[in-house]
């Protein structure tokens, strides 16, 4: 038995259908890195559906390898769930694909409810956008919190279940005052500017235009009716009635590489490892062959004493048997139906060859609306070496409106001004949060001239203090701007494998004691509530802090894991 085939019975089992070992079977071709990976222990079931899910559906054998490999290595080096190996696809250029499911997922939005395991209950599901989802859970949220009888024994869940019932059941019957969801939204700027690189709300990465959109329905960007259109494309080309001479350079290469892999698949075995030629090939022989006379046949065809007692010669003896003659008819009819299959064969083959022909004009279509994509603006924003080089191609009107969404403060749609994440290119590790207003006092030497006009500021600014994370605290709790800075740094949880939420307000935990350390930025961690709890009651743990944020944890067994920041 073959590797894909013993995987594919423990998965067999693993989801109980045949459907899961035949796509078992699919992965072996499509994805070997992921198969070899699950055979040898390195993940678990769950991330292999992860992978076949998100990186098998990529049609583009290179890039479909390429990924895998980069997840396979990423996932090599920490404890990840499948939750989280899903979320990093997300962000590794598989935004045009996600694109594509979004556009199918919007079109099962609905709610539906099904039983639950314990008795009497049930659980009512909705399928919403990430920003509806998140926004509708925060409304909830801040309806709860501000239910403070000290009466009330419910839980905060058991509260946002019945607020949920008394909005719903109950609309305008409920003394609640309106509440405001807060959702932080981390784009880049080659997002905002058109750029297909995923975002994030919530903490979920997103596809690109779905952050556009929110940022649009918020009244951060204008209109995409109010953006200038960009300059029409080129006549696409006919390539059926268009010479390949005439062709650009990459559409004649991509016609090359198309034969040249056709040529490839048909020596690789004998018709194409088939018992039977091809078509062309069967079609070319019948063409040869001299018209079939069944009386010619038989008189040019050598015999034997068997083969003259055939029925239906005209020479051959008297048959006694009554059923001679059925016998003799019974032989031109299945010469007759041999004649109808090979009519049908030969239609089928030119079918073939005409749907083969389709496709290979498809891919080259395909092909032709990728390379104008990438010569468009958008591609030019993604093709760009860094963000800096993607703010040089802008245009001014692009460049006037990022401007002005740096510049708002906080207020309407927005519960806080922008912040502005400068990360490490190579690393995606955050390396300060900040704000246009600091990023135009750092830009000059403060001289009084040099205020008046940053502008004509030409001196050396080497030695002054840069970007960085906000100084210490002097007392326990961390300021505002060290609090915004640990939470855009830890996104969630930094526990090895969890994936939920640093809650506002708290559970920023100090790796060594304070005053033993001071409130700093390398002595902080974001938890959830339970992993915070353990950190402090759970006996023969310890969490060791690097200065670039790597927390490392150790089991009471001796099991070490480690976890980083996750990269923008």
């Amino acid at each position: 038995m073959g590797r894909a085939g013993a995987v594919g019975r423990a998965v067999d089992l693993d989801r109980g259908g045949r459907a899961a070992a035949d796509s078992v079977a699919d992965a072996g071709a499509r994805l070997p890195g992921t198969l070899a990976a699950l055979e040898a222990g390195a993940l678990h079931i769950g991330h292999f559906w992860t992978m076949l899910e998100r990186v098998g559906c990529i049609a583009d054998d290179a890039v479909r390898a390429r990924i895998e490999r980069k997840l396979l290595a990423w996932a090599a080096q920490r404890v990840t769930t499948p939750a989280q190996l899903a979320a990093k696809a997300r962000r590794m250029g598989l935004a045009r694909l996600d694109a594509e499911r979004l556009l199918e997922a919007l079109r099962e939005r609905g709610v539906s409810v099904r039983p639950d395991r314990r008795d009497g209950m049930a659980v009512v599901e909705s399928l919403l956008t990430v920003p509806e989802a998140q926004a509708m859970v925060a409304v909830l949220g801040r309806y709860a919190d501000q239910l403070d009888d000290p009466d009330d024994s419910r839980t905060r869940g058991q509260r946002m279940a019945d607020i949920l019932l008394d909005l719903v059941m109950r609309p305008g019957q409920h003394a609640l005052p309106p509440v405001q969801a807060q959702l932080t939204v981390v784009v880049g700027v080659r997002t905002l500017a058109g750029g297909d690189a995923p975002g994030e709300i919530g903490g979920e990465p997103v596809p690109a235009e779905m952050v556009r959109a929110l940022a649009r329905a918020l009244g951060l960007l204008p209109d995409a009716a109010a953006v200038p259109a960009p300059a029409p494309a080129p006549a696409p080309w006919d390539l059926t009635g268009s010479s390949p001479e005439t062709w650009p350079d990459w559409l004649r290469e991509a016609d090359q590489r198309w034969e040249a892999e056709m040529e490839a698949r048909a020596l690789a075995g004998v018709w194409h490892g088939q018992e039977d030629p091809p078509p062309d090939v069967q079609l070319r022989w019948w063409n040869e062959e001299p018209p079939w006379d069944e009386e010619t046949a038989w008189r040019s065809a050598p015999v034997d004493d068997d083969m003259r007692r055939a029925p239906g010669r005209a020479d051959a003896p008297a048959d006694p048997r009554p059923d001679a003659n059925a016998a003799s008819s019974s032989w031109k009819a299945a010469h007759a139906a041999v004649d109808e299959a090979g009519i049908a064969l030969l239609h089928l083959g030119r079918a073939v060859g005409s749907a083969s022909a389709a496709v290979g004009r498809a891919w080259l279509a395909d092909r032709q609306d990728e390379e104008e994509w990438r010569r468009g603006p958008a591609g030019r924003i993604d093709g760009a070496s860094s963000d800096l080089a993607a703010l040089a191609d802008l245009s001014a009107d692009q460049r006037a409106e990022l401007a002005s969404l740096l510049d708002r403060t906080a207020g309407g749609t927005l519960a806080d001004r922008p912040r502005i994440a400068v990360a490490d290119q190579l690393t995606g590790a955050l390396l300060a949060l900040t704000d246009s207003g600091e990023l135009r006092r750092r830009a000059h030497c403060d001289r009084p001239a040099c205020r008046r006009r940053p502008a004509c500021c030409d001196h050396d600014l080497s030695g002054l203090p840069g970007l960085g994370p906000p100084p210490p605290t002097d007392g326990y709790r961390p300021a505002a701007a060290l609090d915004r800075y640990l939470r855009a740094r830890d996104h969630r949880c930094r526990f090895p494998g969890c994936r939920r939420r640093v809650p506002r307000g708290g559970e920023l935990d100090h790796n060594v004691t304070y005053p033993d350390r001071p409130t700093a930025a390398e002595n902080l961690t974001g938890f959830c509530t339970g992993h915070h709890r353990g950190r402090h009651q759970a006996p023969g743990w310890t969490y060791d802090l690097a200065p670039d944020g790597t927390l490392t944890v150790t089991t009471p067994t001796g099991l070490v894991a480690s976890t980083d920041p996750p990269p923008y």
